[in-house]
């Protein structure tokens, strides 16, 4: 009835149509749940062994008597999907772990860029968050007058900006457009502890993106009304000339 479903939840097909059976007819002998699923005596054996250190099952003794195996309550199978979802968190850990080098050397040997395209709100902010996984401090590049333009903008970057600061991760910005006349935040603001701004007073570009270099990777944000774009590239020729025209513009803009 559900040996199917068992599967699913980690279980191998044998242990499988023995909680099946137990879960139709209540206790049963190892022999008798052996000839009703069509499996040899040992290997039946072998899988209630595993069922009982799963703790799915119960074995009952009885004196001068074959023992009998009972299903514990449906419940106790939960126990199989925490613990599938304990395995999945840690191999997504050690995947994240192991992943710039695996780009690193794929790159060294396919000499091949790594290219990830989103489109609307949760690409932007999925990007946005990889930014705040950066081991480098971020580059910025930004025309925040075009950009201010869109609502969407400033409710997605003041989102960002909040997990930034929490996560203490540094960024210098260059920004394109007119210098506030005021200066920026204040002395003990925890913004400008981890945040360093220049000015490129250049005006009449009306381009509504930016350019985020970091850690090896450059990614591009792009709303223009109800166009949301996000670029991911991971390269790293394209990551130092991107560093090194940034720099080079950071040398030529204002305090």
């Amino acid at each position: 009835m559900f040996k199917d479903q068992l599967q699913q939840f980690g279980l191998t097909k044998t242990q499988s149509a023995v909680m099946d059976y137990l879960f139709e007819f209540g206790e049963a002998k190892a022999r008798d749940i052996a000839k009703s699923i069509n499996q040899p005596r040992g290997v039946v054996y072998k899988s209630l062994d595993e069922l009982l250190a799963m703790d799915l099952i119960e074995k009952k003794d009885q004196a001068k008597k074959i023992s009998v195996f009972i299903a514990k309550h449906p419940r106790s199978l939960e126990k199989l999907l925490e613990k599938k979802e304990q395995e999945i968190n840690q191999n997504k850990k050690i995947f994240e772990e192991v992943l710039p080098s695996l780009v690193s050397n794929y790159n060294l040997t396919i000499n091949r860029p790594g290219v990830k395209f989103y489109e609307g709100k949760d690409g932007m902010e999925k990007i946005l968050e990889d930014t705040l996984t950066s081991k480098t401090e971020i580059l910025l590049f930004i025309n925040t007058d075009s950009l201010n333009e869109e609502e969407k903008f400033k409710e997605i970057n003041e989102e960002y900006k909040r997990k930034r600061i929490r996560r203490g991760v540094k960024k210098r910005i260059l920004r394109v457009g007119k210098k506030p006349e005021m200066a920026f935040g204040t002395s003990d603001d925890k913004y400008d502890a981890i945040t360093e701004i220049r000015y490129l007073e250049k005006t009449d570009l009306p381009f509504k993106s930016n350019v985020q270099i970091y850690d090896g990777k450059i990614s591009y944000q792009i709303i223009d009304q109800e166009n949301i774009i996000s670029i991911l590239i991971e390269d790293k020729n394209i990551y130092a000339m991107n560093k090194a025209w940034f720099e080079m513009l950071w040398e030529m803009a204002t305090d």
